[in-house]
């Protein structure tokens, strides 16, 4: 294949091929949701199973995502999405084929080992393709687009999928996707890497997947059992531990896995603050909703993931546009207006009911897939300068492990609150058999399973009172995620306001307004 492709063009064409990588990525963390009530039907997974069949992929993602990143700057970032391309290939084909729900957990699992290869790579090989500032702050509004996009493209591509074929197709949509990936990859991306990497200390990869799988565990089992079991409240102050330990090591090592130094840039920790509670929000979002719109409102999969289109055209303006308001608004004005925006969007689910006009659904479904676009896009940039170029691998894990961990955290807190609230507020009709009420008591999709064994008005009095429990938990759980982003756009405000100090003309701007200009 000839490689006589102008510079210019073989850059934006590289682009290309970053924004399908983490495009893949992306809708494979949500594309299942839809799947949710047919793998329910199939594989007959339990509550907590539905679960951990949702969020594996990012808890495992975001616990390698720091390794994966400073492997690359390793051995080289194009190598290792190259490879982990064709890792993500094998796993989807044993997800497509599972037999059952362990086996449904276990590639979903494998997914996220191979994902984590792939997103680090992918914005720190921006770096290099885009030297240039105001190159690459349009290049990562592109690719930040593609980012938040996926994720809201996911239900419905799953949707598409659902309506023709069995629920494993949503994995094997992934395998064309990455032999185009691999082929013009290997053409049109250039290598780079850490010119001076040190050596990759094994114990601190080891630190770090162990503390940020074990939090993020820990929270799941605390959100939807409580202290009920002494297991959770262990496994939290282990995983802390963890992290305690992996912080303390990096300070001392040479060449650290991860230069923990980088937190006490204020842009630093206010991009990934962002990113972190932006993705819980989204990704709790759409796990909900695509259950009500099926299982409450009767939607069939393609018409729901229709139904949530404006999150994925909101996702891509928001995300074109950000360069523009960053300008115009500033840095900080964007950022957290971007996540109060969210907020109010979210918000608006709280006031859902059973019967409630789309109108309601459309317009929260496109101010928080715009205000997504936004807020990651912004988030990345300040991410990628803030890091020296050499560490740009391990910089952009961060990014990454906080919109992985975020896309867990949405699923499991959401999730667990809906369940916790589902299960406390449904009551079995008199009538209804025990093996029928137990079922039932297990998910929303438990119950309509349920129903179909029931003569018609008993089954009608079950239906009715599983979807008002759903409803209420979706509720519930649409405030809290508010109150959480509301705190993060105030939290955000703070760390980003400017210190009062007279402009020269070595300095004539503001700093908040250095960062995003295309």
């Amino acid at each position: 294949m000839s490689t006589n492709l102008p510079v210019t063009n073989r850059r934006w064409a590289g682009l290309g091929v970053l924004v399908l990588a983490v495009t893949l990525v992306a809708v494979d963390a949500t594309v299942l949701s839809l799947a949710i009530p047919s793998i329910s039907e199939t594989l007959r997974p339990s509550g907590t199973q539905l679960l951990w069949i949702g969020d594996i992929y990012s808890f495992v993602l975001a616990g390698l995502l720091v390794s994966m990143g400073a492997l690359s700057d390793r051995l080289g970032r194009k190598r290792v999405l190259l490879v982990g391309s064709a890792a993500f290939g094998a796993a989807s084909l044993l997800a497509a084929y599972a037999p059952s729900p362990g086996w449904l957990i276990l590639a979903r699992a494998l997914l996220g080992v191979a994902g984590a290869t792939i997103m680090p790579s992918t914005l720190s090989l921006i770096r290099t393709l885009f030297p240039d500032a105001r190159e690459r702050a349009t290049a990562i509004g592109i690719w930040g687009a593609g980012a938040t996009a996926g994720a809201a493209l996911g239900p419905l591509v799953g949707g598409v999928l659902l309506e023709h074929f069995w629920w494993g197709s949503v994995f094997l949509l992934n395998l064309p996707v990455l032999a185009l990936l691999l082929v013009f990859g290997a053409w049109l991306l250039p290598e780079s890497r850490d010119p001076r990497p040190g050596r990759w200390d094994v114990l601190s990869v080891f630190l770090s997947m162990a503390g940020v799988i074990g939090v993020v565990y820990a929270i799941k089992e605390l959100a939807a059992d409580g202290l009920s079991s002494w297991s959770s409240p262990l496994v939290l102050l282990l995983g802390a531990g963890a992290l305690l330990w992996f912080v303390r090591r990096q300070l001392r090592l040479e060449t650290p896995l991860l230069d923990v130094r980088l937190f006490t840039d204020r842009r630093f920790t206010a991009a990934v603050v962002a990113s972190l509670t932006a993705l819980i929000g989204l990704s709790g979002v759409i796990f909900c909703v695509s259950q009500y719109l099926q299982l409450v409102r009767g939607y069939t999969p393609l018409t729901a993931g229709l139904a949530e289109m404006p999150a994925f055209v909101g996702a891509v303006v928001g995300g074109l546009l950000t360069a523009r308001l960053a300008r115009r608004a500033g840095t900080r004005a964007a950022l957290a207006g971007g996540l109060f925006a969210m907020g109010a969007g979210i918000a608006l689910l709280g006031l859902i009911r059973q019967d409630s006009a789309y109108l309601l659904f459309g317009t929260s479904f496109l101010v928080v897939g715009t205000a997504e676009g936004v807020v990651y896009t912004l988030a990345s940039d300040l991410v990628l300068g803030s890091a020296p170029a050499d560490k740009a691998g391990a910089a952009s894990a961060v990014s990454e492990t906080a919109y992985e961990l975020g896309t867990a955290l949405g699923i499991a807190l959401v999730g667990s609150v809906v369940t916790a609230i589902y299960a406390g507020g449904f009551s079995v009709p008199a009538g209804a058999s025990a093996e029928a009420g137990e079922q039932a008591r297990e998910s929303l999709g438990g119950a309509v399973e349920a129903a179909g064994t029931l003569p018609g008005p008993l089954a009608d009095q079950l239906l009715d009172g599983a979807r008002t429990s759903f409803v209420h938990g979706m509720n519930v759980a649409a405030w809290l995620a508010t109150a959480l982003l509301l705190a993060a756009a105030a939290l955000c405000w703070h760390f980003l306001r400017t210190p009062k100090a007279p402009a020269t003309p070595a300095d004539p701007a503001p700093a908040e307004n250095r960062q995003l200009v295309a």
